[in-house]
């Protein structure tokens, strides 16, 4: 039998004569010229575990060059294209033909169930309208999904990949993107009304891929990059798409959806390709920390992996200790993680913790905390249930900086909770066609993250959203100190509780959603009063309980609970309350859940 020749192989870890250089470029298009000159390169792999496809950067740039002369002839230059960015190389290779013709992708989220159709196609449409893009991009089985979602939008043409890459050649020559114009638009998944575009410049985006790849994650010759981050949103996107190219890595992708469906393939793939870079929110280490008794014993092998970062949303030592306690006898060190802190509005990343160093968790008072905004050390006569854990998340990266300022707008001192500010080269210039949210955003240089946090040892410590939080008769109470206590109920679904604040015309009140399991109606008051007292003694306060059925909460692209929308569904009287038979929500309640 004659050997098979044309089987597909994943790009090399390192370049066999490129010079390796980490960032400095002052475009996209120009770090992947350089690139191209090498052999790594992006490789997709499937829900067993293949490689389906690797797509070198010499060959990304090749077809990216052919379809942006295609291009140039058919749009006019600046003009936004939105494109649904799935995990694979026609997207990829269709936001490089942009950066080559000088057209501004605007990537828009996969649908996370297709039961989600209507609350899909509002999302879409609001960001295709938000763009006010000229085209509509996305692979064929989403065509109709973008018909429908750009109907009665003048001057929108919708396209699947294949069609977009067929557009005739006129003989054009396109001009790639250059120093001073648009990058892209990214979208943030934290909105709760229209969403908005964040616009990264080539200047922006190239200085925070530069810093993260020198001065963040240290990247060097023989790193391997590991990644089921969606790449609609800006860790999945800049982190390990951009990041990893300006460093002329080579990066292994699982899709989200498949990460989900089997979160050890995520370890088994870093043991093969010995993967030394991943980053993930807390819950995907989490995720996998529950299934690491299905690990066949010798399967998983991590020890090459040098950054385990954490970034998205609010990191949780418990999750990080579970991962950490789960996988240590698969050769997983502790000093891997790397908590961090970033907002697409800052490109991706604000600040990075020394490498190989453990994660330092501050135990803070949180009784003191909500009567003074000082987030004093507990001792050890504070209770437990008025403890809450912080992690430190480093220090600003070159050439930015971080302040905590106080309600007058001056800077506090140290452990002082107040709300974060930052400035850099790596910042917006703006929202795309919204100078008020622009304006509101800026204070002079310094950009309102609208978070909440302090220092401590010069390190940066977050402490919540500024919108989340909870005045209860001038007392500060931060929603995930109840929803956290709340997930540790029995009966109640982990990662289904939403606390937030109501105003009933008497003042505000606590309200907590919670998805619970099925239950009879006994069982369910009971749940209900078990809830209730574990509210009242984590923050000293009551609060209205309402059981929901499992799958209630409303996340955003990126898989953060969306507290704004779970609240607007109570508003709405969407939830189910207490006996089964009235788990009933409406079309458009379910639609918003699932996607």
């Amino acid at each position: 039998m004659a050997e098979i020749t044309d089987r597909i192989l994943p790009t090399p870890t390192v370049n066999s004569t490129l010079e390796f250089r980490n960032g400095g470029f002052a475009s996209l298009p120009e770090a992947l010229d350089y690139a191209a000159q090498g052999e790594t390169g992006y490789n997709f792999f499937n829900l067993r575990g293949e490689l389906d496809c690797s797509l070198p950067y010499s060959e990304l740039r090749v077809r990216a060059l052919k379809i942006a002369d295609r291009l140039a002839a058919r749009f006019e230059r600046g003009a936004r294209v939105a494109m649904v960015a799935e995990t694979s190389p026609e997207f990829l290779i269709t936001f490089f033909a942009c950066q080559y013709c000088g057209l501004i992708p605007a990537p828009m989220p996969m649908p996370v169930n297709l039961g989600g159709k209507d609350g899909y196609i509002l999302q879409i449409r609001q960001m295709i309208t938000g763009a006010k893009a000229v085209a509509a991009v996305g692979p064929a089985q989403l065509t109709e999904f973008l018909d429908e979602a750009s109907a009665d939008i003048d001057g929108v043409e919708v396209f699947d990949f294949d069609a977009f890459f067929s557009l005739p050649d006129q003989g054009v020559k396109a001009v790639p993107s250059g120093p001073d114009e648009i990058c892209y638009i990214q979208y943030s998944s934290g909105s709760t009304s229209a969403p908005k575009g964040v616009i990264g410049t080539q200047a922006s985006v190239n200085a925070n891929l530069t810093a993260i790849g020198r001065h963040g994650i240290y990247a060097k010759p023989g790193d391997r990059c590991i990644s089921w981050l969606p790449l609609y949103h800006d860790m999945g996107l800049i982190g390990f798409a951009l990041t990893i190219l300006s460093s002329q890595l080579s990066v292994d992708y699982l899709a989200t959806s498949d990460f989900v469906r089997r979160p050890l393939l995520w370890l088994r793939l870093m043991t093969e390709m010995k993967s030394t870079i991943t980053y993930s929110p807390s819950f995907g280490y989490d995720l996998a920390a529950k299934r690491s008794a299905r690990a066949e014993p010798g399967s998983i092998d991590i020890s090459n992996l040098r950054i385990a970062g954490i970034g998205g949303d609010m990191v949780r030592a418990e999750a990080l200790n579970a991962f950490a306690d789960a996988f240590e006898p698969c050769g997983f060190r502790r000093d891997a993680f790397a908590p961090s802190y970033g907002m697409a509005e800052a490109t991706l990343a604000i600040s990075f913790p020394e490498l190989g160093s453990h994660f330092t968790v501050d135990e803070v008072d949180m009784r003191h905390y909500t009567r003074s905004g000082v987030a004093q050390p507990a001792s050890a006569l504070t209770s437990p249930e008025h403890k809450r854990g912080f992690v430190l998340c480093g220090r600003a990266l070159p050439g930015h900086e971080i302040e905590v300022r106080g309600e007058d707008g001056a800077p506090l001192e140290e452990r002082d909770v107040g709300r974060i500010f930052i400035k850099g080269p790596s910042l917006t210039p703006g929202y795309f066609s919204d100078k008020e949210a622009t304006a509101a955003m800026y204070d002079g240089e310094w950009l309102n993250t609208g978070d909440m946090g302090y220092f401590l040892d010069g390190q940066i410590v977050i402490t919540g959203r500024a919108k989340d939080l909870i005045i209860i008769n001038g007392r500060n109470i931060w929603p995930q100190d109840i929803e956290w206590a709340v997930e540790k109920v029995e009966g109640v679904r982990s990662g289904g509780v939403a606390a937030f604040s109501v105003d009933d015309g008497h003042g505000e009140r606590i309200v907590v959603v919670a998805e619970r399991r099925g239950m009879n109606d006994e069982a369910l008051a009971a749940l209900k009063r078990e809830i209730a007292s574990v509210v009242q003694n984590a923050v000293g306060a009551p609060a209205e309980i309402v059981l929901a059925r499992p799958h209630s909460m409303v996340v955003t692209s990126s898989g953060k609970l969306s507290r704004a929308k779970v609240k607007q569904k109570y508003l709405d009287g969407a939830f189910a309350e207490d006996r089964p038979e009235a788990a009933v929500e409406t079309p458009r309640a379910i639609a918003e859940a699932r996607v």
